[in-house]
């Protein structure tokens, strides 16, 4: 058993191996030209904490609702500034386009596996790709919603994730960039990290996980 009793780290995908996905949904407002706030209102209205079970986003995730029929629904509720139609179709890849892996992620993800730390990923999926070959070299076990017909923060999603690494939950800490999903995870008892930046992940995990670095080292 490592230090501080920490055998495995599982991560979030986007936004925390990737690039902020806040990023590349301004990209894709301001190029599809549509008006932030009718986006921020309905990702409010379908995705907080006090909104109705069953919500659009909540069937994506869980993949009862197909990519294509979610995008038909959210492009009904946008507003563009020139006062034409959303174009639905593509409409959840254009949103995820400028998002790009974060390689200094993926180099945390090897230097645990290094430490013998095991690693999962545990992602809440808006239909979008993930490199399918580069995550299932990094990753012991890997729970992506849409294909379990989970999502987070429900806790069975999180038990999921620990059961494919074997580990226990006081023997897991859980990374993401979304502190709902996170008071998700401490409530099945894994330990929480609030990422915000590559560095800063890497230095809440150094404590738990002796050996790890706090920076990257380079050459």
């Amino acid at each position: 058993m490592t230090g501080a009793g920490v055998e495995a780290v599982v991560f979030d995908y986007g936004g925390v191996l990737t690039t902020p996905v806040a990023d590349s949904i301004a990209g894709w407002l301001e190029s599809d030209g549509i008006d932030p706030d009718s986006f921020s209102r309905t990702l409010k209205a379908w995705l907080s904490s006090d909104a109705p079970p069953g919500t659009p986003v909540h069937r994506l995730e869980t993949g009862e609702l197909a990519p294509e029929e979610f995008g038909a629904l959210l492009a009904a509720e946008l507003v563009r500034h020139d006062g034409d139609p959303v174009v639905a179709d593509g409409i959840v890849g254009r949103l995820f386009a400028g998002m790009r892996v974060e390689p200094a992620m993926f180099d945390l993800v090897d230097d645990l596996h290094a430490l013998r730390v095991r690693t999962g990923l545990l992602s809440n999926s808006w239909g979008n790709t993930y490199p399918r070959a580069r995550i299932a070299e990094a990753f012991d076990g890997i729970v992506i919603s849409g294909e379990v017909g989970l999502r987070k923060p429900q806790p069975e999603i999180y038990r999921l994730a620990l059961q494919r690494l074997g580990v226990a939950p006081e023997q897991a800490v859980f990374v993401d960039d979304a502190e709902p999903n996170l008071v998700g995870a401490r409530a099945v008892g894994l330990r929480t990290v609030l990422h915000t930046d590559p560095a800063g992940t890497r230095a809440a995990l150094a404590p738990l996980v002796p050996g790890l670095a706090e920076e990257t080292i380079d050459g």
